[in-house]
């Protein structure tokens, strides 16, 4: 029987392409990405044909997502990218158990960073007769895109299509629900809409499966007084901030601002002491500064008892990630020197987050060994993040085969002192060191999330998988304008 997702495979299994989270200009892709992609396409039907298989089947595959990491690994060799690669075996290409063995896993994967857009939700309200929101993003084998209203299709992000690439579709067994930067009015996702999807996902029995951020924007009116509420009403694991936003196009602020400590202190104060801090990842000039991990050691320092998660380690896309250069302001060496310069090193109370890094960074095997070195030579294996920005970037599968195949390269190690990226290491990053952040109760992971609605569901699936291997999110400077302003 035909499958409903993209049946004649033209799909690859790791999505190598521009798009963005809506936070950031999408980059165009270099020749050498479509080199790779041109090349996995060739090699996947080649290899379906050896098999016996159609290419959709073989696509689905451990031996498919083997194949496409095997052909990035050629094109970025031949393109002089030598600093960091996909571990795999040519062998893992046609053989299911030595690409099993490599893409495949049983780590515990605790995903800090994700979201979802509610298709019915207030802000859908504040749009302008005939506005066609995400109208551009790629939405191919979702019923209700080809539904007539303007919003209809909206139901392609929103909260069934979160659970099916999350849980489905990727190994991800717990996730944060997170924020974007908004006004009070205008939040695409709201917290009782997020806490309404952690409840379909409790009456799952999916216990525990999701955890809540509460959005703060401490230079906004308003979002001070709430926090109180935040905390009591929907008790959220951590709060969400974007130090580089003010409200009608205002600056930014620091953490160690007025508003910043204000923040600070009431999440002492209501004991919730885990503050997301959106760094890197700058929306444009205006606050480019303040994008900057600057002020990142000097409120670690200041106070021990909270927990700094720097979500995507101030990681920009405008230039590669190379050796820690103390002189550069911006990227993940701002946050390097910050912490640095502050004195706290691994094991402090400021985490490194991989949202979109780590995405990006799949495009560029040199700036991947680089930013990944520094962070476990500086922060250390303990206090790295996963997290993955999805489902903007459709289901992060792809994204969790490639984190547990790549290996920062010897020559790198040895001329910089990088760690090797062992097991060991991928496990803490993968899921233990948000256990840290978010506790979950002993019975829990080693029952309920074993057994419950979701890993029967999973299970289930799998017998018959039909991933979409599509992204959401905007993929041209046009349409990342059309998301800034919620129509296209």
């Amino acid at each position: 029987m035909a499958k409903r997702q993209d049946p004649d495979g033209l799909r690859l299994p790791v999505k190598l392409d521009s798009t963005s989270n809506g936070e950031f200009t999408p980059i165009p892709l270099e020749p050498v990405h479509h080199e790779a992609n041109a090349m996995a396409l060739a090699d996947a039907t080649r290899n379906a044909r050896r098999q016996g298989v159609s290419r959709r089947d073989f696509m689905v595959s451990a031996c498919g997502a083997a194949t496409a990491l095997l052909a990035m690994n050629a094109a970025y060799a031949a393109a002089g990218k030598r600093g960091g690669h996909f571990a795999l075996p040519p062998e893992a290409a046609m053989e299911p158990a030595a690409a099993e063995a490599h893409v495949g896993g049983r780590e515990f994967i605790f995903d800090v960073q994700g979201h979802f857009v509610n298709p019915t939700g207030a802000w859908t309200r504040q749009l302008p007769p005939g506005a066609r929101p995400l109208g551009s993003f790629g939405t191919e084998g979702c019923a209700a895109a080809s539904l007539p209203g303007n919003l209809d299709r909206l139901q392609c992000f929103g909260p069934d299509a979160f659970l099916r690439d999350i849980f489905l579709d990727s190994d991800t067994s717990l996730m944060v629900l997170s924020f974007v930067p908004s006004t009070r009015e205008g939040e695409p996702l709201t917290i009782e809409e997020a806490a309404a999807t952690a409840a379909i996902v409790e009456t799952m029995k999916g216990t525990h499966r999701l955890f809540l951020h509460g959005r703060v924007n401490p230079n906004q009116a308003g979002d001070l007084e709430d926090m109180e509420r935040l905390a009591k009403q929907f008790r959220i694991s951590a709060w969400k901030t974007y130090t580089q936003w003010g409200p009608d196009g205002a600056s930014g602020f620091w953490m160690d601002d007025d508003a910043g400590l204000a923040m600070i202190e009431n999440a002492r104060r209501l004991d919730v002491r885990n503050i997301a801090i959106h760094k890197g990842l700058p929306f444009g000039q205006r606050s480019y500064e303040h994008s900057t991990c600057a002020d990142i050691g000097r409120v670690g320092k200041r106070f021990p008892d909270v927990n700094f998660l720097i979500y995507h380690s101030g990681f920009v896309t405008t230039q590669p990630e190379g050796p820690y250069d103390p002189k550069r302001v911006d990227g993940i060496d701002s946050l390097v020197s910050s912490v640095l310069a502050a004195g706290l090193g691994k094991g402090s109370n400021v985490y490194a987050e991989l949202g979109s890094t780590w995405r990006f960074l799949m495009r560029d095997p040199d700036s991947a060994a680089h930013a990944l070195g520094k962070l476990l030579k500086t922060l250390g294996e303990d206090n790295i993040l996963w997290g993955t920005d999805s489902i903007w970037y459709g289901s992060p599968q792809d994204q969790i085969q490639a984190f547990r195949t790549f290996q920062i390269s010897p020559e790198l190690r040895e001329k910089h002192g990088y760690p090797e990226i062992t097991p060991a290491i991928r496990a803490k990053i993968f899921g233990l060191n948000a256990l840290k952040l978010y506790p979950v109760a002993k019975d829990v992971l080693d029952q309920h999330l074993a057994a419950d609605a979701v890993a029967r569901a999973r299970e289930n699936y799998r017998n018959a998988p039909d991933p979409s291997f599509l992204t959401y999110g905007p993929r041209t400077r046009r349409e990342f304008l059309n998301f800034k302003a919620w129509g296209g």
